[in-house]
């Protein structure tokens, strides 16, 4: 009797301590996979969001946006060209290697390599050197102290793990070049890779060892891509995923109405812009009709933006002519106007310019911008009624996306959040800027404008934050007088969650920060 008491308490004692122990898992819908897990290889803000899960940066920001130490403790501006870092050390990449000055040399030289797509991300950079195993200098090209923001997307990899695995150079996905990193990693983050399937599931664990005191309680994190918005809902009612970044705006009255869902809105950083291809010809050899001002005029003319809010965006929009954000350093209430739409005079513009009857493509994607596909479909329409024809090519952004890159498209759209700057510098060196090295990286139009190109370098000397702020002005005001982008709306912001989920960190830059999601016990 005795020992049968013995043995149901010792059964007792390890069902309970198997739930004490029990593996806390969160599992994150998305509307669309990442494109890779080398921070290098593209310039977006939701694939950086994700690896910043498992990459770090010499600095980061806190909860307010304001820069705090990561894998640097501290730093010091050197003879007005040198930013001096200091090293934290004892912190360990996943696979153990302890991280180095080496690291970070490796680190920066790769992504401001001439075929990275992350060099925009740092136009000040000019040069990297190892002071000593726990110091560093970078040199710049100018003491701003945008530089510091700049940097928080610039992630640092284990100098050996990139040698022994062939892969120092970047990856660039718009060209379609892979390696070793394009699904492996090892970084020195608060999870690590676990396992990735593209288009199905991409799973990370905590890091045990992490250098900084853990915020969240998960134990298992799961990227499940879901691109259909209702299957994305259905999955969030049924408790397949535990978390949703991207609630569909026209479900939302349904979410907040289940006890058991919480719902999360904001209006993002990020603007949502039309753009047209600014090439001498187009894709198909045809001499480029946009070139001419009063074409791309009509096509604003013709664009409402408070019907694309009221119809598509449920209201939720901030419908805009700004090409920045009212959050965003920079912003200028002034440049902040548009006209109703006029389709008159679109059409008269069309005919002066010979223009009548243009039929072009229009390239959309259904998993990027919030509701592309249903505001792409009215802007068609909406460009119809001047006697434009428009075809429309919608597809995912994992098959537009290296189009739009590489200058294969004649109308197309794209979105800028000003990440990691959050400055009106973001857009006006990586997108507006004319292409050249660091500059105009993502300026996926071919557009020019050597006046605003002349505005963007001397933003990028300014010492004075009032002096550049006032450059930047001209720089936009000539960026919306010639019509380079056309900007539609800041986007809304949904997230929803199952009640499980105790907190979350939410913020109108829109990334997803997992190291601070705590699940009730």
């Amino acid at each position: 009797m005795n020992i049968v008491k013995t043995i149901a308490a010792a059964l007792a004692l390890s069902v309970s301590a198997v739930a004490v122990h029990a593996e806390t898992v969160v599992k994150w819908g998305s509307r669309a996979d990442i494109y890779s897990l080398d921070p290098n290889s593209v310039p977006s803000t939701a694939n950086l969001a994700f690896l910043n899960h498992i990459y770090e940066g010499l600095v980061r920001y806190d909860k307010e946006f304001g820069l705090e130490p990561a894998l640097a403790t501290e730093w010091e501006l050197v003879d007005d060209s040198f930013w001096r870092f200091t090293l934290r050390e004892g912190v360990k990449f996943h696979d153990g290697a302890e991280l180095t000055a080496d690291d970070v040399v490796a680190s920066f030289k790769r992504a401001a390599d001439p075929a990275s797509p992350l060099k925009g991300n740092m136009p000040l950079y000019e040069d990297i050197r190892k002071i000593d195993d726990y110091t560093v200098e970078i040199e710049v090209s100018t003491p701003s102290s945008l530089f510091l923001n700049d940097i928080t997307n610039i992630f640092v990899f284990d100098a050996d793990w990139l040698k022994n695995n062939n892969t120092e150079a970047p990856t660039d996905f718009g060209a379609g070049v892979e390696g070793y990193a394009t699904n492996n990693t090892n970084g020195t983050g608060p999870f690590k890779l676990e396992s990735r399937a593209p288009d199905s599931k991409t799973v990370l664990l905590a890091n045990e060892t992490w250098w900084d005191e853990a915020q969240h309680n998960i134990d298992r994190l799961e990227f499940i891509p879901i691109s259909s918005a209702a299957t994305r809902i259905a999955a969030l009612l049924s408790g397949e995923v535990d978390v949703i970044d991207s609630a569909p705006v026209q479900d939302l009255e349904r979410l907040e109405a289940d006890p058991s869902i919480d719902v999360l809105t904001l209006t993002e950083l990020r603007t949502v812009f039309l753009a047209m291809n600014r090439r001498e010809t187009l894709p198909d050899g045809r001499p480029n009709p946009f070139n001419d001002i009063r074409v791309r005029q009509a096509v604003e003319a013709l664009i409402d933006r408070d019907l694309i809010n009221q119809r598509v965006m449920r209201g939720l929009a901030r419908p805009s002519g700004s090409l920045i954000a009212p959050e965003v350093a920079g912003y200028v209430e002034s440049l902040d106007t548009f006209e109703p739409a006029d389709p008159e005079k679109a059409a008269a513009l069309l005919q002066e310019a010979g223009a009548d009857g243009l039929r072009f493509t229009y390239t959309c994607m259904n998993d990027e911008s919030i509701n592309e596909e249903d505001w792409c479909q009215g802007i068609a329409n909406m460009l119809q009624r001047a006697g434009m024809q428009v075809d429309i090519d919608m597809g995912p952004r994992s098959v537009q996306s290296p189009k739009r890159s590489q200058g294969n498209t004649e109308m197309f759209n794209l979105s800028w959040a000003n990440e990691p700057t959050l400055d009106a510098f973001s857009l006006l060196s990586q997108v507006l800027a004319t292409k050249e090295d660091a500059y105009g990286v993502s300026n996926y139009g071919g557009w020019s404008s050597p006046e605003l190109d002349g505005f963007v370098k001397q933003a990028a000397e300014a010492t004075d934050p009032a002096e550049r702020l006032k450059l930047e002005e001209e720089a936009l005001r000539i960026a919306k007088e010639e019509v380079l982008l056309i900007p539609l709306h800041q986007q809304p912001i949904a997230w929803a969650t199952r009640d499980n989920v105790e907190s979350i960190d939410l913020r109108a830059d829109n990334k997803a920060r997992h190291w601070y999601t705590k699940m009730a016990e």
